[in-house]
């Protein structure tokens, strides 16, 4: 055909600028794309341009999700003039060899537009449908391509939506009857690819904004038009208190920026509903974008800036363990006879009444099983969280899995989850198995997130308690899947690492040896180890009911040392000069991102991940000579119940013929990771 397809670089300037006009023809089919958002996505690899003699004729736009090793398909589009020339399935198959160790491809259209032929052709198939957000709320249909990984853990996925407050200026580009010739890049906000990574919603205030509209028809027409989005509704008394906050800290930045106290109010109420990005176009609150991110933690964007950091965002609005170290949560077993106090803090469905919820919890009480009711509180003693469980056999049993609304809930969710796997492992259990029939939303999408699957109207996880090669991990998880009256997917040898990465987070803490994931060896002073890990133990009284985070970020000199995504670490802590303490190997996680950057950049990116303060990373900055350090971002901290000394471990690597360094971050073969994981939870 004398076509070929090639990867873009944002340096590769006619290339982008070629993908963009052809983009721009077809709007009303594609969606609106700012070129900011092809340049982010070419600069991670996401755009393949069809090129015959000279002349891009199609191109495919993806993204590729850290989270999810999934394709997430934004844009396939080849000319008219060049249709049926096999074009669009050359994109396809260019994807899928640069990509197959992901799950699949994922795309939405819109139904109307008639292409369910060309996508069964292409070899995908529906998967579910969605009602997009425009004002006709067309139905978009998905549709799946599988690259033929172990068909369970595809299902494995964030239904966690980034919610986003939006401001006056960017509704009425939305909702408006007439929207003005600026409207182009809000409306990018309503792009098909879009519509399940992000929740628009409005404060109060867009109400007042709505009043002063001098034309009534225009008035009427909006007030209308907010029905379709779903309005917060903050505290008035937390609203005054983020409001008091911002306003000092503007003073203090700059005594100009108080003037727009008004356009403040946005802020707050985002901050107050526990929203932590706003979308405007207004330059009077681009001003305040620092005063809002460092006063209340609420970022103000532009809305192409959503759909270009969508992951980001969303992965800081879901998991922000920073905000749990700064505050006070206590966990108790509920009191008997206490149940009817929670009954006010924790909305109950139309289908499960107050009385029901409180007879549910009562009936464990006379239940022949141990319970345990467990219930979180947070700093001025309101409940957040409430959990029940009990051991059957081998499996753990949830039949209450409710968070209360609070800024916090996403985070609670998954810390909670976590806590359970561990329990879970502590008492030999096989199975998480979550039984309510109403767990809180939060919950539930965490869950799925997590690993966990429908089984018998509730949700369940195995627990595989195994480190070993692919055939021991499978033997194992077929045991645990007996407790569900199921057999488990055998999983083969050499498991590309995204996909090893999906099998070892929904079946912790299953460590699968002979996949492609690599491990790391991280060397880590014993100031920062304590600070992450509490290991070693601090001599001063260290408050953290909840455990350790699930997930944080590391920052280290930015010279690189071979480290790909995702992988294991194996963190070993170095000698601290002043004392004895260190040089042993404590414990692994998964790393899950690395990025390199300024000092400022990154504490603004990972600031939700805690323990690391802006100065402690320019330090890091000022041990190189690019002026960036690198951030490794990492989740699921497993700790050794016995850890493996230096020379434990240099007598490890020798016996296994392989070389030992614990200078700096190095690659270590898995076969030594195995044996310090091993060596870490022999029984003493």
């Amino acid at each position: 055909m004398g076509i070929k397809v090639v990867s873009v670089s944002p340096a590769q300037d006619e290339l982008l600028a070629e993908s963009i006009a052809l983009g721009d023809r077809y709007t009303k089919t594609l969606g609106l794309m700012t070129p900011p958002a092809y340049s982010k996505m070419a600069e991670d690899g996401g755009l393949l341009a069809a090129i015959e003699d000279g002349v891009v004729v199609g191109y495919a736009l993806f993204g590729l999700p850290k989270r999810t090793p999934h394709v997430r398909l934004a844009h396939l589009c080849v000319a008219q003039e060049h249709r049926s020339k096999g074009i669009a399935r050359l994109l396809i198959e260019t994807i899928r060899a640069h990509h197959g160790q992901r799950f699949g491809i994922k795309a939405k259209c819109r139904r109307d537009y008639g292409l369910t032929g060309m996508w069964t052709k292409l070899g995908f198939i529906p998967r579910g449908e969605v009602k997009g957000r425009s004002k006709q709320g067309h139905v978009l249909d998905g549709w799946w391509l599988d690259f033929r990984h172990p068909s369970l853990f595809a299902e494995v996925d964030s239904d966690a939506q980034l919610t986003v407050a939006i401001d006056h200026g960017v509704f009425a580009h939305l909702r408006g009857r007439k929207p003005s010739s600026e409207a182009a890049e809000s409306q990018a906000l309503e792009a098909g690819w879009m519509t399940d990574l992000v929740e628009l919603v409005f404060t109060p205030y867009l109400y007042q904004d709505i009043r002063d509209i001098e034309n009534e028809a225009e008035r009427v027409h909006q007030r209308a038009a907010a029905a379709g989005l779903r309005e917060l509704s903050p505290d008035p008394q937390t609203v005054a208190l983020q409001s008091r906050q911002l306003l000092d800290a503007a003073a203090k930045a700059d005594p100009g920026l108080t003037e727009l106290e008004a356009r403040l109010r946005y802020v707050a109420e985002a901050a107050a509903s526990g929203v932590h990005v706003l979308a405007t176009h207004d330059p009077s609150l681009t001003r305040l974008a620092d005063v809002a991110w460092n006063a209340v933690g609420v970022r103000i964007v532009a809305p192409a800036d959503v759909a270009m950091h969508v992951d980001e965002l969303r992965q800081a609005q879901v998991y922000r363990p920073a905000d749990l170290m700064g505050t006070e949560f206590r966990i108790s077993e509920v009191a008997p006879r206490g149940e009817a106090e929670l009954v006010a803090f924790f909305e109950q469905s139309s289908s499960d009444s107050g009385s029901d919820f409180a007879n549910r919890l009562k009936s464990l009480e006379r239940s022949p099983l141990s319970w345990r009711r467990e219930l979180i509180r947070d700093g001025e003693g309101h409940p957040v969280a409430l959990y029940a469980w009990a051991v059957d056999g081998r499996t753990l049993l949830v039949p209450v899995l409710r968070t209360a609304t609070h800024p916090l809930e996403e985070t609670l969710s998954r810390q909670v989850l976590f806590t359970l796997k561990q329990t879970a492992r502590s008492y030999g259990a096989h199975v998480v198995h979550i039984t309510d029939p109403f767990p809180s939303t939060a919950a539930h999408v965490a869950a799925r997130d997590d690993g966990f699957l429908a089984h018998q109207d509730g949700l369940a996880a195995l627990v595989v308690d195994v480190c070993g090669t692919a055939a021991v991990v499978t033997e194992a998880a077929d045991t645990a899947s007996r407790e569900l009256g199921t057999t488990a997917l055998a999983l083969p040898t050499g498991l590309p690492a995204e996909v090893a990465s999906v099998v070892e987070r929904s079946w912790w803490p299953a460590k699968v040896m002979d996949s492609e994931l690599p491990s790391f060896i991280v060397p880590i002073n014993p100031v920062w180890s304590t600070e992450l890990f509490n290991m070693p133990v601090s001599l001063l009284p260290r408050r953290n009911e909840l455990g350790i985070s699930r997930e944080h970020a590391y920052y280290r000199a930015s010279g690189h040392r071979g480290e790909s995504v995702p992988a294991r670490l194996l963190w070993y802590v170095s000698q601290d000069p002043s004392s004895q303490e260190g040089q042993m190997a404590i414990g692994c996680s998964r790393l899950e991102q690395v990025v390199v950057d300024t000092a400022e950049a990154l504490f603004a990116q990972f600031e939700h991940l805690g323990v690391y303060g802006l100065e402690e990373i320019r330090k890091k900055v000022a041990n190189s000579t690019s002026g960036t350090a690198m951030a490794l971002r990492f989740s699921d901290t497993e700790l050794f119940p016995n850890p493996v000394t230096y020379r434990r471990l240099k007598s490890l690597a020798k016996g296994l013929g392989l070389p030992l360094s614990v200078m700096s971050l190095t690659k270590i073969d898995n076969r030594l990771f195995e044996a310090a994981y091993q060596e870490g939870h022999r029984p003493t």
